[in-house]
């Protein structure tokens, strides 16, 4: 466990959490002869003063704690210091009676956990937004479903990510490492997905059928809670990630989207993005994603971290710092720094407060925006 103090929400809003299960009517594709069920839980914005006295929520659950050892072979250790498994946000806290805030579906990644990316999420939810982050059972370390059932990764799904394995894994890694136009490399990973990721390819359309169950049970039993009017902005990491490309390229309630470090697997020969949207990604990975640069009709922001690795933007930056995992980059100015783009767009694109976002590059990030009607340019 990192002795860097973890992240605390800026926002002016302290942070309340729910949690519901969705018992979807599709057959689970994974586990034939069974039903689909998915677990969302939701940040949303509360008042500083309401949450007084209140004990702040587990992070880390014992069945989340085995997930992580399952899957990386290691976890967070919080024996020696308890507290530092408590999450910044209040279990079941007290809505803002006649306050309604706009909407993010975030996805976690593959192998992640629904709770993956919470310091983002809690920050978001401090300004004022509702994040809801959907799991993906058997996809995900762990999922805990409200009956107090948990579903651990499967791990024969990582024998199905490529087929063959090797021959997938070594045109994977060229790929990330080749050079070429934004066009050039967009169909270049499309023959390799093709060729070795039918699998992944498959699976995106269940992703978005899972987010779009917790998004239907939001409709129906949170209207108290999220203005809907305004639409509804995704995000997400990794192949959540590109679940929110997938919901903003193909759902009209989806205004706006931000990938951070997701490879488009999927089939997008047939979509024109008509959205704004925000493409994250660290150096390693920048050429696996250039299809969002190529067919768009809206700015798409270009914002590329330094010193950085996949797994570093999600919370194990902060739980599990190991550098060759996690990349270089200080863990609080990675936060800094993720969480403003996140907080400028969907200010500008989903809550509509200001034109654009201000975001501009620094020491940590490069940032560039791809106008349809003019040439990038880095800002």
């Amino acid at each position: 466990m990192s002795k860097k103090k973890l992240p605390v929400p800026t926002g002016e809003y302290a942070v309340g959490t729910l949690t519901y299960t969705v018992k979807d009517d599709r057959e689970e594709v994974l586990a034939p002869g069974t039903m689909r069920s998915v677990a969302a839980r939701v940040y949303y914005p509360v008042l500083k003063e309401s949450v007084e006295g209140l004990s702040r929520t587990v992070a880390l659950s014992d069945n989340m704690i085995k997930g992580f050892k399952d899957s990386f072979m290691v976890a967070p250790n919080f024996k020696k210091d308890p507290e530092a498994n408590l999450s910044a946000c209040y279990a079941d806290a007290e809505k803002i009676p006649g306050k309604k805030f706009p909407l993010i579906m975030f996805n976690p990644g593959h192998n992640s956990y629904r709770e993956g990316n919470s310091f983002l999420c809690i920050e978001l939810a401090s300004h004022g937004y509702v994040v809801i982050c959907v799991a993906h059972s058997m996809e995900a370390m762990c999922t805990e479903f409200d009956d107090g059932t948990a579903v651990f990764f499967d791990k024969n799904i990582s024998k199905k990510m490529y087929q063959p394995m090797l021959g997938g894994i070594m045109a994977m890694y060229k790929l990330t490492k080749a050079s070429g136009t934004d066009e050039e490399l967009a169909k270049r990973f499309d023959e390799v997905q093709r060729k070795y990721c039918t699998f992944m390819m498959k699976r995106l359309p269940e992703w978005v059928k899972d987010t779009e169950a917790a998004l239907e049970y939001a409709k129906q039993h949170l209207t108290d809670l999220i203005d809907f009017d305004q639409g509804i902005g995704a995000a997400g990491h990794s192949f959540g990630g590109d679940t929110a490309y997938a919901l903003c390229a193909r759902d009209k309630r989806f205004v706006c989207g931000i990938n951070m470090d997701g490879a488009l697997f999927g089939d997008y020969s047939e979509d024109v993005l008509t959205k704004p949207f925000m493409q994250i990604s660290c150096k390693d990975n920048a050429s696996v994603a250039t299809r969002v640069y190529v067919r768009h009709t809206k700015p798409v922001y270009r914002v590329l971290f330094n010193d950085m690795r996949h797994m570093g933007f999600a919370d194990a930056k902060h739980m599990i710092p190991m550098k060759s995992v996690v990349g270089k980059l200080d863990p609080d100015v990675m936060h800094e720094n993720l969480c403003r783009c996140h907080l400028e767009f969907f200010d500008a694109y989903l809550k509509k407060i200001k034109e654009e976002p201000q975001i501009r590059t620094n020491e940590a990030i490069t940032v560039s925006v791809c106008d349809p009607d003019l040439s990038e340019d880095e800002i």
